[in-house]
C-alpha cells in the first residue's frame, strides 16, 4: 500500500465526514439561502474573531479576492519571497488586481517591519502605491514554519502608522494554531483580513474562507463572483468543513508528531541537509544535494518503493496528515534508510 506524502491535500473524507455530507441540509448559496455555507461562515469568522466569512471554492480564489478587495491597479503588496501568491497562483495578482509584489528575502518565511518600512514608496506619482502586507503562517515553501507573533506586532504598528491593510494567509493556521497551543482568534487579530483552507490540514474534500469585516465580505463576494467562484448546493461541501472544524482541528498535533519524527530521522542521513529548527508543524522540506541528487530521483526512488514525495529543484518535500499513521512513518523512514543511508 503505497504511503502518500506529497501534501495535505492528498486525504480522503473520514467515514464520519461522508456521513456529515450526506445529511447536509442544502439551499441555494448564490441566492445566500444555503444554511449549511452561513453555518460554516459564522463558524469560521467567530473562531477566528472577525465580523463574516465567505465561502470559497479554492485558496487561491480565496487569496486574489482578499488582494482585489483590499487594492486598486497599481498599488503594491509587500510579501516573503516564497509566498504562494508570488510562486504558485499563476501571476494572479498581476493579471486578476493589477498589483505589483514586493519580495522580501525572509528567513524560512518571516520578514520584519524594518525590511517593509525600507521599501515603502514614497507619495510621489512616478511608484506604485503601498496598500497591502501579506503574511503567509503557516509558510508552506519554508517547511510549514510558524511566523512570530511579536513581528507580526511590529508589523501592524507599521501598518497603522503608515496607513496600510494587513492580510494573513492563514492556509494552515490551524497548525500554527495547534503547535503554538493558542487560539486562531489570537493569531488572527492582527489582521484586517484572513484566509483559512479547509481541505489540507483539516482533511475536506474542498474549501477555504476568506474572514474580515463585514464591508470587506461585501467587497470579496463581488470578486469571488466575478472570479466564477458561485456555487449553488454547497452546503454539501460546507458540512465537511464544519465537521472537520468540530473534530480535526486538536488532532494536529498528531501530525506534527509525526512529521519531527519523520524529520529526525532524515536529519541523520549525510546525503541530505534538514535543519531540525525549522520543522514547526506538518512540512518536511530537506536538500538533497549533498548526496549528489536532484530532487526528482529522489521522489522516482521512493515511488518505486511506494513513497510519493514531492521535489522541487534541490529539494524534497514530505507533508503528514490525516491518513499518515506511525506506521506509515516507520515504513518511510526504513525507505529511506534503505534507499540512502
Amino acid at each position: 500500500m503505497l504511503i502518500d506524502l506529497r501534501s495535505d491535500t492528498v486525504t480522503r473524507p473520514t467515514p464520519a465526514m461522508r456521513q456529515a455530507i450526506s445529511a447536509a441540509e442544502v439551499g441555494d448559496d448564490v441566492f445566500g439561502d444555503d444554511p449549511t455555507v452561513i453555518k460554516l461562515q459564522e463558524l469560521t469568522a467567530d473562531l477566528l474573531g472577525k465580523e463574516a466569512a465567505l465561502f470559497f471554492p479554492s485558496g487561491t480564489m480565496s487569496n486574489q479576492s482578499a488582494i482585489a478587495a483590499h487594492t486598486s491597479p497599481g498599488d503594491e503588496i509587500y510579501a516573503d519571497i516564497g509566498c504562494h501568491i508570488f510562486n504558485y497562483e499563476a501571476g494572479a495578482p498581476a493579471a486578476l488586481s493589477g498589483v505589483m509584489i514586493m519580495p522580501l528575502q525572509g528567513h524560512y518565511g518571516v520578514f520584519t517591519a524594518g525590511q517593509v518600512e525600507e521599501r515603502l514608496r514614497p507619495p510621489d506619482s512616478h511608484f506604485p502605491q503601498s496598500r497591502l502586507i501579506w503574511v503567509e503562517n503557516t509558510h508552506n515553501r519554508s517547511g510549514g514554519t510558524i511566523f512570530p507573533q511579536e513581528e507580526a506586532l511590529r508589523l501592524q504598528e507599521l501598518a497603522v502608522r503608515k496607513g496600510l491593510k494587513m492580510h494573513l494567509d492563514g492556509a494552515r493556521i490551524w497548525n500554527a494554531a495547534a503547535a503554538l497551543h493558542i487560539s486562531e482568534r489570537e493569531l488572527a487579530a492582527l489582521f484586517d483580513s484572513v484566509s483559512c483552507c479547509l481541505s489540507k490540514g483539516l482533511g475536506c474534500p474542498v474549501g477555504s474562507l476568506l474572514c474580515g469585516s463585514s464591508e470587506f465580505i461585501r467587497r470579496a463576494h463581488r470578486f469571488r463572483k466575478r472570479f466564477g467562484g458561485g456555487m449553488r448546493q454547497a452546503g454539501i461541501l460546507a458540512a465537511a468543513g464544519i465537521y472537520a472544524l468540530e473534530n480535526h482541528r486538536t488532532r494536529l498535533v498528531e501530525d506534527h508528531r509525526r512529521a519531527k519524527r519523520l524529520a529526525e530521522a532524515i536529519a541523520k542521513l549525510s546525503t541530505f541537509n534538514l535543519e531540525l529548527d525549522f520543522v514547526h508543524t506538518n512540512i518536511v522540506i530537506f536538500d538533497v544535494t549533498p548526496g549528489g541528487f536532484a530532487g526528482s530521483q529522489v521522489t522516482a526512488l521512493l515511488k518505486a518503493e511506494d513513497v510519493f514525495a514531492t521535489a522541487f529543484g534541490p529539494k524534497v518535500r514530505m507533508v503528514t496528515h490525516l491518513d499518515i499513521s506511525d506506521d506509515d512513518i516507520d515504513k518511510t523512514i526504513a525507505v529511506l534508510n534503505k534507499l540512502f543511508k
